[in-house]
């Protein structure tokens, strides 16, 4: 990173506090930090998203997102990035921050070139000045588009909180203080996954055979899968972790899914009552979680099957969505549980 200055980087340099901290003499880590929120009313059904991503990897260390009821964008906008600090604090709390936004006004505010006017905003920039040292921390606006992972964790909180459920993460990572942690090394909440990683190499708690691997979906069209089925992915969790010419990968908590085209694809459409998988089936939270998913899904190529049916297509005491793409690709939702069972 070159946001910061090396002779500062170097060593860990007393801060307010007029003494060295544990970490004195030791180069300091960076951790980008992105946020994001979003208001439907503008003031309206408000949430933020917020993560902590590897600047060497690229990889998800950590990662929020919490309705917070009727607010504006630019409140909703600052509480992503307060949650977005406290995790990269929690983690490493004497790293350099970059923090990313869309947002020119937070950026611009909390980088001091404008000023706060608004008394909301005072309060949480205020907030988050005492969270991380100011100086430790850098500010970047980026375009909408390079910031989709937040934006994804805002909607997903919009969703829920209006559809009267809590935000539930879905890529199986250790929860702490509703944020998620995945293996942040030098972290309180990283150091607890990797000591239970340590234990399974040991052999102290063997992993066991059996369980699903991965699974390789060939696709004519990778962009139209992308579309629908990669959308969908991300929306139960799965985070995309590889992508070439022609298709990606997803990571799950326990798996992976490949989508892939290409030349060794047969030109014939796919049909899933041939013989062979017939479809994919995923669990997909609480009734309420399967059913906004469902709606959500219709905006992204999705089509309901066996709506005659629906919930109990697969029987009374099996709530479930089964949906179907354009290009014939059948996947069920699966409901942690049925409240009429």
């Amino acid at each position: 990173m070159t946001l910061f200055d090396p002779s500062d980087a170097a060593v860990d340099a007393p801060e307010d506090t007029g003494s060295a901290g544990p970490g004195a003499g030791k180069p300091r880590r960076t951790l980008i930090v992105e946020a994001d929120g979003g208001s439907r009313g503008n003031p309206g059904h408000a949430g933020y998203g917020a993560l902590v991503r590897d600047p060497d990897t690229g990889a998800i260390l950590a990662e929020k997102a919490e309705y917070i009821g009727k607010a504006s964008n630019n409140v909703a906008e600052y509480s992503g990035l307060l949650a977005a600090l406290e995790m990269a604090h929690q983690i490493d709390p004497d790293c350099w921050i970059l923090a990313k936004m869309d947002s020119k006004l937070v950026v611009e505010q909390m980088s001091g070139r404008w000023k706060i006017k608004h008394e909301d905003m005072q309060r949480l920039a205020a907030k988050a000045r005492g969270i991380v040292n100011p100086r430790r921390v850098k500010y970047q606006w980026i375009p909408r588009e390079l910031n989709k992972d937040a934006d994804r964790l805002s909607n997903e909180a919009m969703d829920a909180g209006m559809a009267g459920v809590p935000w539930v993460h879905k890529g199986g990572l250790a929860l702490d203080g509703g944020a998620a942690f995945a293996g942040a090394p030098n972290g309180s909440a990283g150091a607890a996954v990797a000591e239970t990683t340590a234990q399974e190499a040991a052999g102290e708690a063997p992993v066991p055979t059996g369980r699903l691997h991965h699974t390789e979906i060939w696709v004519r069209d990778f962009p139209a899968a992308e579309a629908s089925l990669g959308w969908l992915l991300e929306r139960l969790g799965y985070r995309r972790t590889d992508a070439w010419d022609s298709g990606a990968k997803w990571q799950g908590a326990d798996s992976y899914v490949v989508v892939e085209a290409g030349p060794d694809v047969l030109e014939a459409a796919h049909e899933r009552r041939r013989p062979g998988v017939n479809h994919l089936a995923f669990r997909a939270g609480a009734p309420a979680e399967v059913d906004l998913l469902v709606r959500r899904a219709a905006s992204h190529g999705w089509t309901l099957l066996f709506a005659d049916q629906h919930p109990h297509a697969g029987g009374q005491n099996h709530y479930a969505a089964y949906l179907e793409n354009a290009e014939g690709f059948e996947v069920e939702l699966v409901a942690d549980q049925d409240p009429n069972s």
